[in-house]
């Protein structure tokens, strides 16, 4: 009687996040994360969730950084939630560390605006995190999708359009 193993069960591949290294990021906003304990789990290791609103930080300091106030966004009646996130965790991040949260806007299609984000060390030689996030523009009266974007918003996303692709 021959013995079969069980064969172990195997995530399907996936391109959503390619492997980029990390000297892909040079035209990328910046924004520097020191890890504090509130940020880990008991081995102090980052917890997941925490990588998720670093990048959240770094996207609206971005949008800070060109003029943007997302309390400006709240009182014309924008919100912007996540409607789409994917997130590959290369290595983990440690209590203490200081790392580089870096991000991008990389296309606006009608009211969707995606960007990507890497989480490196400072230095830039290790690679933590890679993420892809899809927003959309809300109407928070409404509670509806968009038909477009209000116009000055509009017009900065142009503009930090234009510094990604310098």
């Amino acid at each position: 009687m021959s013995e079969e193993k069980p064969s172990q069960a195997k995530l399907p591949p996936t391109s959503a996040l390619d492997n980029p290294s990390t000297n892909e990021f040079g035209n990328w906003f910046e924004y520097l994360v020191r890890v504090q304990p509130h940020h880990t789990d008991y081995a102090g290791v980052v917890w997941h969730g925490s990588y998720i609103a670093w990048m959240e930080e770094a996207r609206n300091e971005c949008l800070r950084s060109i003029g943007i106030e997302f309390a400006d966004l709240a009182a014309i009646g924008c919100d912007l939630p996540v409607v789409e996130l994917s997130v590959r965790y290369h290595r983990s991040v440690q209590l203490g560390m200081a790392v580089m949260v870096k991000t991008r806007m990389a296309e606006v299609t009608g009211v969707r605006i995606n960007w990507d984000y890497a989480i490196v060390s400072t230095d830039g030689q290790e690679l933590y995190v890679t993420a892809k996030v899809t927003l959309v523009a809300l109407d928070r009266d409404r509670g509806k999708i968009m038909r477009q974007l209000p116009p000055s918003f509009k017009d900065a996303l142009t503009k930090i359009s234009a510094l990604n692709n310098n």
